[in-house]
């Protein structure tokens, strides 16, 4: 009786899971069919789920007739130049906070958790005023630069709770044979934090890949759009055009689907080691 009580409790827990999991992959499958169909398929009643015949089609019109591949282009330059930003600055704040000791730390690091209250709203327009005092909106540097100082508190504090679980006794051993801080960085703490630095990079590629707002507010010229801004146009001039619209969505959000896919388990991993699961 005590088996067959467990089998159905087991049964129940994988019903509700491939339920729940069906239900939040039904908008994503919507898309991929829709991306696939010509606009009299797509609002068939009842709906058709496999399209017959395949437009593929779709996918050729948005870089035939709006830049798309100028776009993906700029959101690249923008994506590695902020990653290249993040984890190089984030990593070497991380280790000053864990690492090493001077007057004032821990206040510091509080203090610079504290800002992690503050909205991106409240900051927008100072930020915007600066940079346009310097002569720099239009540019990609507004969108790139600040990842250079610091690379987000959010980074710093995983990073920092990472290293604090390292043993000590490693960098005593450092200084022992003669090396200092800058060994220790690059010897030790970096080749045993890679995973968390892997996730600290899927979180830098996702966010900057979907992010809309930064280019909207500082970038004018069509010519430098990413990806983001790049949909949001397509979407103002073929809104009639279902099929084309779907397909457009689908090649901006594909590399952040594939890259997350491949990446998944060292993400699980990063994340369970940098201490902010559950």
């Amino acid at each position: 009786m005590k088996k067959r009580g467990w089998s159905w409790s087991r049964a129940s827990l994988y019903t509700v899971l491939v339920v729940g999991s069906l239900f939040c992959m039904f908008p994503f499958y919507w898309l991929v069919r829709s991306s696939m169909m010509d606009l009299s398929q797509i609002f068939l009643i009842p709906p058709k789920w496999i399209p017959e015949p395949f437009v593929l089609e779709n996918f050729l019109q948005p870089f035939e007739e709006l830049s798309f591949g100028r776009y993906f282009v700029n959101t690249f330059i923008v994506v590695a130049g902020t990653l290249a930003g993040v984890l190089l600055s984030s990593t070497i704040s991380a280790y000053s906070f864990a690492r090493m000791k001077w007057k004032g730390r821990d206040k510091v690091f509080a203090l610079l958790l504290s800002s992690m209250m503050l909205p991106f709203a409240v900051t927008l327009i100072p930020s915007f005023i600066g940079w346009q005092a310097l002569g720099m909106v239009n540019s990609y540097v507004p969108l790139v630069l600040p990842s250079f100082f610091g690379g987000g508190v959010f980074n710093i504090f995983l990073l920092r709770q990472f290293y604090m679980t390292l043993p000590r006794e490693l960098d005593e051993a450092v200084f022992v044979d003669g090396g200092n801080h800058f060994t220790i960085f690059t010897r030790i703490i970096l080749p045993l934090s890679r995973s968390a630095i892997l996730v600290i990079g899927l979180f830098t590629f996702l966010n900057t890949w979907n992010d809309f707002m930064g280019p909207l507010v500082y970038l004018n010229d069509e010519s430098k759009f990413t990806l983001a801004i790049g949909l949001q146009q397509f979407q103002g001039i073929y809104s009639a055009q279902w099929g084309v619209l779907m397909a457009a969505s689908l090649i901006v959000v594909l590399p952040a689907i594939i890259l997350f896919a491949i990446g998944q388990k060292y993400f699980m991993e990063g994340i369970a080691l940098t201490g902010i699961k559950g």
